[in-house]
């Protein structure tokens, strides 16, 4: 069936095509179905949303993700189908037995998932089979190597391409920013993909979005590789392991972040980006998201799956009973970076990045064993850190200048100890949930800045944290929020 395409701006974060409800009747297809779409030699898979409204039986309107990919402009004559039922379904439903699947079985699963081919409800069972029944080794491997295989690859002609990952959950931990100066201030290449947060108060690409751009394709961001050496980006619009994107997508939707697609997603990107030396950081804690026990075990698997794929990789677990750094929230942890790179930084912060530095530059034989750590300081303390984190900034569309007049929210409430004693504990989750309610991400000036940390002193009327945000019924909610729930405890 022809149908032209009507002009209608549609941008939906996905392949959407809005049909008229008897030309659903006719092809037999409802809301969420999937549809397929021609043009010339060009074909994908779109989401089916119905309008009598918006289009009649001769038209139909297409998402910004299909009209770009398919290259089609209004008027132009489209070719639609009912999409064929998916092979993929029925590996799913097997993975639902717990029974183990085949690399070919794998792919297919993740191929189905870039095409478009598979509803979210019917992504949500994979990711729920996972984890329920787990996979092996071998499974993940399987996985990580289709989902680097179905998207995109950065064309790097360095040999010295490193990569860092934390697997996330502490508040305010940004230490990626810091690292990836130091390294790239020595010479290595630093390709550097982050994620948007997704429970937390800020992720890397959000912090780095309140000063510059993040969002490129593949070859703006390999012009600011070679001018850099290194980059600060979201990876969301890179098309790296695509599929991890749309599965991450559907995980936050239902709270469920099994190993496995943990494990995969961090190395297909890894992959994707051409790095053969990778530092994975795995912290554990009360609040963290692994306790001591289960970061050894994580720790093992990224070293075998590093193995597999022939890559220098090295994991390394720390501490994380509490926020690393002052600030939680877009800005406030970018005034804990630039504090750092100007040595005068939150201690904890600086500590942990120089750690992390010194380990990477021992891992690609930048500095010989046990001096890496001297290394990074001297680099740090020279300011030459800070001036690469600087020519980052301006290599992604920003302004240098405004790092040093970060300003915050215009409305904040600061907490008092009503009694000398110790900080005893500080809940990571809640203290994101804390600045979330204030307004973080989204708003880059909301958040939380934490005076004192673990077994520090305070004294009767000194200050303990201080919110943030530029909606009073925010901050309102944000101070309901704080005194409802137990986030630092005094002893």
């Amino acid at each position: 069936m022809k149908l032209s395409v009507k002009e209608y701006k549609l941008s939906a974060g996905r392949p959407i095509a809005i049909i008229n409800k008897d030309i659903a009747h006719k092809l037999l297809v409802g809301v969420n179905d999937r549809i397929s779409i021609r043009y010339n030699s060009k074909r994908i898979i779109a989401v089916v949303d119905l309008s009598s409204e918006i289009v009649n039986k001769n038209n139909i309107v297409l998402s910004s993700e299909i009209t770009d990919y398919l290259g089609v402009k209004p008027h132009n004559e489209v070719l639609i189908e009912v999409a064929n039922q998916s092979r993929s379904k029925a590996i799913i439903t097997k993975k639902l037995r717990c029974e183990v699947l085949s690399e070919k079985e794998i792919f297919d699963v993740i191929n189905s998932i870039v095409n478009n081919e598979l509803s979210e409800s019917e992504i949500a069972f994979f990711i729920s089979s996972i984890y329920e029944c787990g996979m092996s080794m071998n499974e993940i491997y399987w996985l990580t190597k289709a989902m680097f295989n179905t998207g995109n690859k950065l064309n790097l002609k360095s040999r010295k391409i490193v990569d860092k990952h934390s697997i996330g959950g502490i508040a305010g931990n940004r230490t990626t920013p810091i690292v990836v100066s130091i390294c790239a201030a020595t010479g290595l290449t630093f390709p550097k993909t982050s994620s948007r947060a997704i429970t937390s108060a800020a992720g890397t690409a959000d912090v780095m979005e309140a000063v510059c751009r993040v969002n490129f394709n593949v070859k703006e961001l390999e012009r600011i590789i070679k001018k850099t050496n290194a980059c600060l980006a979201w990876g969301g619009t890179l098309g790296f392991a695509p599929a991890d994107d749309k599965i991450i997508r559907v995980e936050s939707q239902i709270n469920i972040d099994p190993e496995p697609n943990l494990l995969a997603s961090i190395m297909a990107k890894k992959l994707s980006v051409g790095s053969k030396y990778i530092l994975i950081d795995i912290p554990y804690g009360k609040y963290a998201k692994v306790d001591k026990k289960g970061a050894l075990k994580l720790k093992k698997k990224f070293e075998y799956l590093g193995k597999r794929f022939n890559l220098k990789l090295k994991a390394v677990i720390t501490r994380g009973d509490e926020p690393i750094g002052n600030g939680v929230g877009p800005i406030l942890e970018l005034r804990d970076i630039m504090n750092v790179l100007k040595n005068d930084g939150p201690e904890e912060l600086r500590d942990k990045c120089l750690y992390l530095s010194g380990e990477i530059l021992e891992l690609c034989g930048k500095s010989k064993k046990g001096q890496g750590h001297k290394l990074a300081e001297r680099i740090l303390i020279s300011g030459k850190a800070l001036e690469k984190f600087r020519e980052i900034v301006e290599a992604q569309g920003g302004n240098a200048k405004n790092l040093d007049n970060l300003k915050l929210a215009k409305f904040s409430h600061t907490i008092f100890s009503d009694k000398n004693s110790k900080i005893k504990l500080i809940d990571n989750k809640k203290i994101n949930l804390l600045a979330r309610v204030a307004g973080s991400p989204d708003d880059k000036k909301a958040g939380v800045f934490i005076y004192r940390h673990i077994n520090d002193k305070v004294k009767k009327g000194d200050s303990i944290i201080t919110i943030y945000s530029q909606s009073k019924n925010k901050l309102k909610d944000a101070i309901d929020f704080y005194k409802e729930n137990k986030i630092i405890t005094l002893y």
